[in-house]
């Protein structure tokens, strides 16, 4: 199972909107066929490793990261497959929580008296796919937060914020980031004031996906000609109220305007994360200044903090990490447990999770 979930990571930044699989065949002690899920719409996992294996499928035991379909999509169904082979045992790390499967590959290959066992490393196999966990089973995507910060804490400068705070290093570090994401997402202030393009600019396999570029854009102010609508993508979170661009400024632009409730913060975010998962988006890179930082912050919508730290000063007039106002006992935000850090460059880079109570 450990290699099976080795190559499902081969996939890691091309699969979505599905989820990263891997298989393993093994007859008499004796691995004979291998495969992973490369891209949606492409072969499985199971049916990779079968065609490795041929005949001597028959009678093999196949691992498996994910529970094998029993639905036709894009490809028919992987637990047909397993029986067809003659497969005489099946172990799946987890059960797909996709309703469309959700333990019906299992009982499909148990009626056909194949032995099944499920749970073998189910923790790592979750941890492989937390965004395509995360959209079934909590109905919004897997969100991390990306930040980066000097030593006092601070984001940019106090004359126009405008100020590299992490190094080269850090910054090709964000890349595999994105291209592991199913979309970048920043608000309208960071569009006016740096002009992102939010893409991937790596080389990571032979096929490019760059994740969906989302910009959260209450009152529509930000120019149709910005870098994160280059090439007719992106989607744009409005507000219901907000007026409709002119046709001239919408074209090329935004290939969607989505429309949700205002809030407090700006907008719905809780909304915006609905909205994305019906848009079968996995993970979320939010990428933003200190304003969304605290709504996301304070709407507990954050799985994971990605906080960059740079070994310099900004000075105490300089931008703050998060605008977050008025925690005391009786208010405070719900703390992080560090799960890794390590050197990226100069600069040190935390991996943190909400705490769990």
């Amino acid at each position: 199972m450990t290699r099976a979930l080795e190559l499902a990571a081969l996939g890691l930044n091309t699969t979505d909107p599905n989820p990263r699989v891997g298989c393993v065949l093994v007859r008499r002690g004796r691995v004979v066929g291998e495969g992973w899920h490369a891209r949606a719409g492409e072969a499985h996992a199971e049916v990779h490793a079968l065609r490795a294996a041929g005949a001597e499928a028959q009678d093999a035991t196949a691992y498996v990261s994910l529970e094998p379909c029993s639905h036709t999509g894009r490809t028919p169904p992987c637990a047909d497959a397993l029986i067809a082979a003659g497969i005489a045992r099946v172990v799946c790390a987890a059960r797909d929580p996709n309703p469309q499967v959700a333990g019906g590959g299992i009982r499909r290959l148990e009626a056909a008296g194949i032995s099944v066992t499920t749970g073998l490393l189910e923790g790592e196999a979750r941890a492989l796919n937390p965004g395509f966990f995360s959209r079934y089973e909590r109905g919004r995507p897997f969100v991390r937060l990306k930040l980066a910060m000097s030593l006092d804490g601070r984001t940019g400068s106090a004359a126009d914020g405008r100020v590299w705070i992490s190094g080269e290093a850090s910054r090709a570090d964000v890349q595999a980031w994105r291209a592991r994401s199913s979309a970048v997402l920043t608000g309208a202030g960071t569009v006016r004031a740096d002009n992102p393009r939010l893409d991937v600019r790596m080389a990571y396999g032979p096929w490019v996906r760059q994740p969906l570029r989302v910009v959260l854009d209450p009152d529509l102010r930000c120019a149709p000609d910005s870098l994160v609508f280059k090439d007719g993508g992106g989607v744009v979170f409005a507000a219901p109220d907000a007026a409709q661009p002119a046709a001239g400024r919408t074209q090329g632009a935004a290939r969607r305007i989505e429309r949700v409730p205002r809030s407090v913060a700006g907008l719905d975010l809780r909304a915006v994360m609905q909205r994305l998962a019906a848009l079968e988006i996995n993970e979320v890179l939010v990428e933003c200044g200190a304003r969304l930082a605290a709504a996301f912050l304070e709407a507990a919508l954050v799985d994971e903090l990605i906080l960059y730290v740079a070994p310099h000063f900004l000075g105490m007039d300089a931008l703050p990490l998060a605008a977050i106002a008025g925690l005391d006992q009786a208010r405070a935000l719900a703390p992080f447990d560090f799960r890794d850090q390590r050197l990226i460059g100069g600069d040190l880079r935390l991996l943190l999770t909400p705490k769990r109570t």
